[in-house]
């Protein structure tokens, strides 16, 4: 069965995915593991890690996770979204600051 998500996704997204495989694969090469190593170190079929390697957007973010995790990468997923180096949220928050700033009366106490 195709999952629906196939159908929908983005170019640019599937590109995305596919260079992540191929990025994965090339990592896996370099370190001397066969996908059945990789595969069995994931707790995955060996299928499902070729998938990974081709980019399938149906594999679970889990998996690619501990691929990376497995080849050395554990830390890149946390900072792919971090606040800090986020330009366009940095950017959305100076536009709202305040133009001006008041300082609110407070009641007096008799």
């Amino acid at each position: 069965m195709k999952s629906a998500i196939t159908d929908t996704l983005p170019p640019k997204v599937r590109r995305s995915l596919v260079k992540l495989g191929a990025d994965i694969a090339t990592a896996r090469k370099k370190r001397n593991l066969t996908t059945v190593m990789m595969a069995e170190r994931l707790g995955v079929a060996k299928s499902t890690y070729l998938r990974v390697e081709k980019g399938d957007p149906t594999v679970s973010m889990g998996v690619y996770a501990m691929a990376l995790f497995v080849l050395g990468f554990g830390d890149a997923l946390g900072e792919i979204v971090d606040p800090r180096r986020d330009d366009q949220g940095l950017l959305l928050d100076a536009e709202r600051l305040p133009k001006r700033v008041r300082v609110k009366k407070s009641a007096t106490a008799l």
